[in-house]
């Protein structure tokens, strides 16, 4: 039988804000376990929490953002529920009054673009870490709590069912991270947990409407995973189905060693959370001036910015998808081509050699050490015809080494490119001299072989000599 996979993510995402959502505990990574606590968070009697101000305002914009519904009463609630990571032993969240609903994020996959709706949009205090033992909670004898983490600001987004493979999960969630990137109010960095998804995953035969049990696989924390922990899922629970088995709704985590799903516990029934309105918080009210206001000082997101490179500069539709999915590269882009250099000459630059080189010592584009102001610079060279693309390429990277001014390693190396015709001359006619072979092909019909002879020249020149010229010169001679 054939099967659909339909899938739902809750994106869990730490808002960019320095202190936690309740308290004045600082949220910066990497403490020393269990320093950046107080009783507020530790959930400790007699205490009240007062709601960061940032929060709220963040939310709104992720809301905005994702084209959502801004709720102008939204309240918090408390969402009881007993493990060793939440010290209250409930967590405050909210639960049937969101401040944001009705959204949708456009994605595109193999060339087709498909909107995924957003459910909702709420505010909650993140939990504290457990520290496994073993590689998962499967395979540990024991675990500790880190509560650093505890009442750090969290907005989760949660997407209606409406993907059916791997690859539209992961470019939704590669979307959703490059607006909150844009709007700034995420740092995002999955690998410190930043951003994160709960994955729901179930299977329904082909044509049919009626959802399939699922299972969820928790806290994804990375494309990569997400992607290889639903494709998994998808085969496993296949499997069982051919096999005329039943699928059991529970919760699974991802073991990536293995690279397999694993059982953590069952979810026969809906679980109870027992929601009760947060009597110690005050409901939160937006007016409809108030959102205008945030509306209007949304920045510019991706899909406007895209349109904008393919508009503005002429890129194409796939090159402007690279260069704005993250805001730092788009603005590394923007800041090349505002020294009026070609703009597709300076994609082809960051696309290529540049992301090339941040790809292999794990950097950032925030981390390049190719300025923007420098490689404009280069770019501007190769225009003027100072130095060919060959050359620039050697240019390239002794700015990689140590971000020097490409004007002086030009001159510094001697690297200028030869373009007096009279000189290239001498060098063409000692290869065409050299090499007889070659030049019997081409006059025999083989013009292909004209290529070995420019590398010729090229290779005798050092790369100086400009490639337009040495293919003028050959072609009139060899044609003669």
């Amino acid at each position: 039988m054939s099967y659909e996979a339909v899938i739902g993510l809750e994106i869990h995402s730490e808002l960019k804000t320095n202190t936690k959502i309740f308290c004045g505990c600082a949220t910066s990574f990497g403490a020393e376990q269990n320093t950046h606590v107080c009783p507020v968070c530790l959930g400790l009697p007699g205490v009240l929490p007062v709601i960061n101000k940032r929060v709220v305002e963040f939310a709104i914009k992720a809301g905005l953002a994702l084209n959502c519904t801004i709720n102008k009463f939204s309240k918090f609630d408390r969402k009881n529920y007993y493990y060793p990571d939440l010290p209250k032993n409930f967590q405050t969240s909210q639960f049937d009054l969101p401040i944001a609903e009705h959204g949708y994020v456009d994605i595109e996959v193999e060339g087709k673009t498909k909107r995924i709706r957003v459910t909702r949009i709420h505010m909650e205090e993140d939990a504290g870490k457990l520290v496994h033992s073993g590689n998962t909670i499967k395979d540990s004898n024991g675990s500790n709590v880190d509560y650093n983490r505890t009442g750090v600001p969290l907005i989760e987004i949660v997407s209606e069912p409406d993907m059916h493979t791997a690859a539209e999960a992961r470019a939704y969630m590669e979307k959703v991270k490059s607006i909150l990137e844009y709007i700034d109010v995420s740092n995002c960095k999955m690998e410190e947990g930043n951003l994160r998804a709960d994955v729901n995953v179930s299977l329904r035969p082909v044509g049919t409407e009626k959802l399939g049990t699922k299972a969820e696989m928790k806290n994804l924390n990375s494309f990569k995973m997400v992607e290889s922990a639903i494709e998994y899922e998808i085969d496993r629970q296949e499997e069982i189905l051919d096999d005329g088995g039943h699928i059991a709704q529970e919760t699974r985590t991802w073991d990536d060693g293995k690279g397999i799903t694993v059982s953590m516990r069952s979810k026969e029934q809906a679980q109870d959370y027992r929601y009760m309105p947060e009597p110690d918080l005050v409901p939160i009210i937006t007016t409809d001036e108030e959102i205008a206001e945030y509306k209007k000082n949304l920045p510019e997101l991706p899909d406007a910015r895209r349109a904008r490179l393919v508009d503005e500069y002429g890129l194409s539709e796939y090159d402007a998808g690279i260069i704005t999915n993250s805001r730092a590269m788009a603005e590394y882009f923007d800041d090349v081509v505002a020294a009026k250099v070609d703009a597709k000459l300076a994609a082809n630059w960051i696309m290529g050699d540049l992301a090339k080189n941040l790809n292999a010592e794990s950097k950032t584009i925030e981390s390049s050490p190719v300025s923007a102001d420098n490689l404009a610079k280069m770019i501007a060279l190769i225009e003027k015809g100072t130095i060919s693309s060959k050359i620039a390429k050697k240019v390239f990277d002794e700015m990689w080494q140590s971000d020097t001014d490409p004007e002086k390693i030009v001159e510094e190396k001697g690297l200028v490119q030869i373009t007096d015709s009279n000189a290239i001359e001498k060098i063409v006619d000692t290869v065409l001299a050299e090499n007889p072979k070659p030049v019997e092909d081409y006059k025999g019909g083989n013009a292909k072989s004209i290529g070995f002879l420019v590398g010729q020249v090229m290779k005798l020149s050092k790369g100086k000599a400009n490639p337009g010229v040495v293919n003028k010169l050959l072609k009139e001679k060899l044609d003669k």
